[in-house]
């Protein structure tokens, strides 16, 4: 399999993002963002689906993190799609149940071309250390339609809203990992009976 990484810049009115990937790595992360509970989360995915990230964004912060917290999630969608290629050889599902504590969520995504977010969360509380809650989806669903992926995050217990996030985002690094790693039995073949993702 050719090395499967991606460099992808953004630049709107509201935000400038630069994204470089490598889905063979080691889940080395390094962010400059300025939304730090959002880095903290994106650690999450890099290390569990041992993915290296850099990650640069200079955004309209001033105003709020929305339009830097979504970019960020387009951008990363993007990059997916990029360094992925044409999916041949991959598993191309995913899932896992991640625990932390009291907190237990489940991710499953399919990277089946198709973008779809069905996301069942419900927080304890609408900020975790200054940052609103109701920005993950905003994230997601830009990674959602820009990597071309159905994703299903349920939030199934948690009392602790940090706790409920971080689950969250450990699992859907782990259902990456599975979903992209490759199948030596499907080596150069399309997961689909399509022919195509």
């Amino acid at each position: 399999m050719t090395q499967r990484i991606a460099q992808v810049e953004r630049n709107t009115l509201e935000t400038q993002i630069k994204i470089n990937i490598n889905l063979d790595g080691t889940g080395k992360a390094s962010f400059v963002t300025g939304v730090p509970f959002l880095d903290h989360m994106m650690d999450q995915i890099a290390r569990h689906g041992l993915i290296d990230m850099d990650i640069v964004a200079h955004g309209d912060l001033e105003i709020d993190a929305h339009h830097t917290v979504e970019d960020i999630g387009i951008t990363l969608g993007m990059a997916f799609t990029k360094a992925l290629g044409d999916k041949k050889g991959i598993y191309r599902y995913g899932h896992a149940y991640i625990p932390l504590d009291e907190a237990l969520s489940r991710v499953v995504i399919d990277f089946s071309g198709r973008s779809g977010l069905f996301y069942d969360v419900k927080y304890p509380r609408a900020s975790i250390g200054g940052f609103d809650v109701d920005l993950f989806r905003e994230f997601f669903q830009g990674f959602v339609n820009h990597a071309g992926v159905t994703l299903h995050i349920d939030n199934l217990k948690g009392a602790n809203a940090h706790h409920v996030a971080e689950t969250i985002f450990k699992a859907l690094g782990r259902a990456i990992r599975m979903a992209i790693t490759a199948d030596e039995r499907m080596a150069g073949i399309m997961p689909s009976t399509k022919g195509v993702l």
